[in-house]
């Protein structure tokens, strides 16, 4: 079945890190959202006008297990309003017609599927997460998601929450191709444990471009709902979390590679593209122009 192309925003951490604007370690993006509201707003402008269609709220680290490093786990809902209204206020001041996700991250370290939280508390704080988002976005995104159970934690609360508002599911991969996601897990396990929430769209994310490219093609035999793939410009080493010394592996993708792989995504089934760690809005204006134009 074909979809009408959408396209997603980049980073928005990697690219305040970028800029000067917040330290990778501790907070990480979260600390923007304190120090520097005007520059997020500024990204996601930035993303729009590059012709972002999707941006994507700064909550991926609003979260208990990040706030407590500076003993603010008790704002984390605070702070997820701030990232949600940030985003609305640059949709607002582009004048265009861009949606906002609310993010909808691990709730502790990213690819750590071993550290996924058990599925009770897991799915309060995320019902606490969307009935905050819920008045200020238009989707919510389940992103990163790196095994099956974490999937459907993030999933079932979006619904119950707030079953009105459009659901979508982005795994991260394990970066061999082909090997499905970072616990291990099948596709078709991951889909399993979110089939009785019926996600309207599938994704993959923050992942190398080479493991979503073989993840989309098996996906599309799978789904006839749309698939989306956002991918990190970079390799991503094992055991790597956003505090630690470990360097990202490999160089960054050049905006010629990063169209290329988004081409050949598309002819494969995909149809909503953006980007993830490393992608900045120089990448989604060459890619959106190179696809829409």
């Amino acid at each position: 079945m074909n979809h009408e192309l959408q396209i997603l925003d980049g980073s928005m951490g990697a690219e305040l890190i970028r800029r000067g604007i917040t330290p990778r370690t501790g907070l990480w993006s979260a600390r923007a959202l304190l120090d520097a509201p005007e520059a997020v707003v500024q990204v996601h402008r930035e993303y729009i006008d590059a012709g972002a269609q999707i941006i994507t709220t700064n909550s991926y680290s609003t979260i208990p297990s990040y706030l407590a490093k500076a003993g603010m786990e008790e704002s984390y809902q605070e702070l997820t309003v701030v990232a949600a209204k940030l985003a609305r206020q640059a949709v607002e001041a582009t004048g265009q017609q861009a949606l906002v996700a609310g993010c909808l991250p691990p709730l502790d370290e990213s690819y750590r599927h071993d550290l996924v939280l058990a599925d009770e508390p897991s799915r309060e704080i995320y019902a606490e997460l969307v009935g905050v988002l819920s008045s200020h976005v238009d989707l919510y995104l389940c992103e990163t998601m790196s095994s099956a159970r974490e999937g459907a934690n993030a999933a079932s609360a979006a619904r119950a929450a707030d079953p009105d508002k459009p659901l979508w599911v982005a795994w991260t991969l394990h970066e061999t191709p082909g090997t499905g996601l970072r616990s291990g897990e099948s596709l078709e396990q991951a889909m399993a444990a979110v089939e009785q929430y019926q996600p309207d769209a599938f994704l993959f994310n923050c992942t190398s471009p080479s493991a979503i490219t073989a993840a989309v093609e098996a996906l599309a035999e799978l789904t006839d709902k749309p698939i989306g793939a956002y991918p990190n410009s970079y390799h991503v080493p094992e055991g790597w979390t956003l505090d630690n010394e470990k360097s990202m592996g490999g160089r960054d993708m050049e905006e010629a590679e990063f169209i290329r792989y988004s081409q050949e995504w598309l002819a494969k089934g995909a149809s909503i593209i953006g980007g993830c760690c490393g992608i900045g809005p120089e990448h989604i204006q060459a890619m959106s122009r190179k696809l829409k134009g």
